[in-house]
């Protein structure tokens, strides 16, 4: 079991500086370093998660986002492992008591990851399944002691269907020497997550090693388990995003107070483009940030008080996710232009901010359909709420 004294905010803030240091470490290893990863892990940060009844601190979701943020400013690499790490554990507040003990029983400290995405299959055998699949961008994925895959269920050579026609996709829960590493992430950003491929071949998977963020419900019963699965993950790259423009913008208003541009007498900051540039890009995450909390704010006192989020509390989170991290590249877009040539050099902060900020956009869950989704809801058309 994970002992400390300090919250994870606390934890997160006094790691920071050492991870801004391993920036270029991790970048060129394309994955955390192990010290650091076992620091992080110690601290707690990959346990937010997990229920107080096994070890993990159950923190309230602003805290956790905060943390996310925190190492995000740091490093976005290290901010998205720590993202992925800690909201993949949702999945123990879902499991049997038994299969918890499993997890962490060998090492306490043990870290969850793995793909939503239903990229498996997963034939039922007897009281389990019989998985194969491959499953690509699995961050942090050399790190993890466990990794889950989704995968769809296939009962007398179909795929199995739920109540309302959907496949009964399942999250299937792996230990990491069943797993297939391969080497797939030569990207442009976000490098050090080490978000390679993962693949099974015939492997067997108890039931009770399987869930459904659809059809089961959490065993769980705190205001944390409450919270839509899919919408924390897209809270957390939000968080993640906050926290890359937040250090873009502090880079930017650093290097205008020491940059003379070629041809001119005066310091960047003296320039009103710039100081307009800086404005804009501070008022776009400020208000971005604002939202997002306010929406997390709104959505933990429903879950606290009445044990539920409504259904357009759940697309507020959703939406305001989506904006966090759209706005979040705009303002890093701004310093990395304002910056001018400096930008470019590998020395630069800013020219990763860029990089790993445009591969934040890129996923799923904070995309152009999560706009799509809310605004169905808002128009009052009949939509698909399953992965609100």
């Amino acid at each position: 079991m994970t002992h400390t004294s300090k919250s994870p905010l606390d934890a997160a803030r006094a790691l920071a500086p050492g991870i801004r240091e391993r920036a270029d470490e991790i970048e060129r290893d394309r994955r955390l370093p192990p010290q650091m990863v076992q620091s992080m892990a110690s601290a707690g940060l990959f346990r937010m998660c997990v229920p107080r009844a096994h070890g993990g601190s159950e923190t309230d979701v602003a805290s956790v986002l905060r943390v996310i943020e925190e190492i995000a400013q740091a490093d976005g690499s290290a901010g998205w492992c720590v993202m992925i790490g800690a909201t993949s554990a949702l999945v123990t507040g879902y499991l049997d008591e038994a299969v918890v003990h499993e997890i962490y029983r060998e090492a306490p400290d043990t870290i969850l990851g793995g793909v939503f995405a239903p990229r498996g299959e997963a034939v039922v055998e007897d009281s389990g399944y019989r998985v194969t699949g491959r499953w690509p961008f699995a961050s942090g994925c050399e790190h993890c002691g466990w990794l889950l895959g989704g995968s769809v269920v296939v009962e007398g050579g179909k795929p199995r269907l739920l109540a309302r026609g959907l496949p009964d996709a399942r999250m299937m829960l792996f230990p990491k020497a069943e797993v297939e590493v391969i080497d797939t992430w030569s990207v442009s950003g976000l490098r050090g997550t080490g978000s390679h491929d993962i693949a099974v071949s015939d492997v067997y998977v108890p039931a009770v090693r399987s869930v459904s963020f659809v059809s089961d419900r959490p065993r769980e019963g705190g205001p944390l388990y409450t919270f839509p699965v899919f919408g924390l993950l897209a809270l957390g790259i939000a968080a993640v995003a906050v926290g890359v423009a937040r250090r873009a913008i502090d880079e930017l208003v650093e290097l205008a107070a020491r940059k003379t541009p070629a041809g001119s007498r005066r310091m960047l900051a003296e320039r009103p483009l710039v100081q307009m540039q800086v404005a804009e890009a501070e008022a776009l995450l400020r208000a971005a940030r604002a939202f997002l909390f306010e929406s997390v704010s709104e959505a933990w006192e429903g879950a606290r008080s009445r044990g539920t989020i409504e259904l357009a509390a759940r697309a507020r989170l959703r939406l305001a996710a989506a904006h966090a991290t759209a706005s979040s590249a705009k303002a890093v877009d701004l310093a990395y232009e304002a910056g001018g040539g400096t930008s470019i050099y590998a020395t630069s902060p800013l020219q990763r901010c860029f990089r790993d900020i445009h591969v934040a956009t890129q996923h799923m869950m904070v995309g152009p359909m999560s706009y799509e989704l809310t605004g169905r809801l808002l128009l009052g058309l009949e939509t698909d709420t399953s992965m609100l």
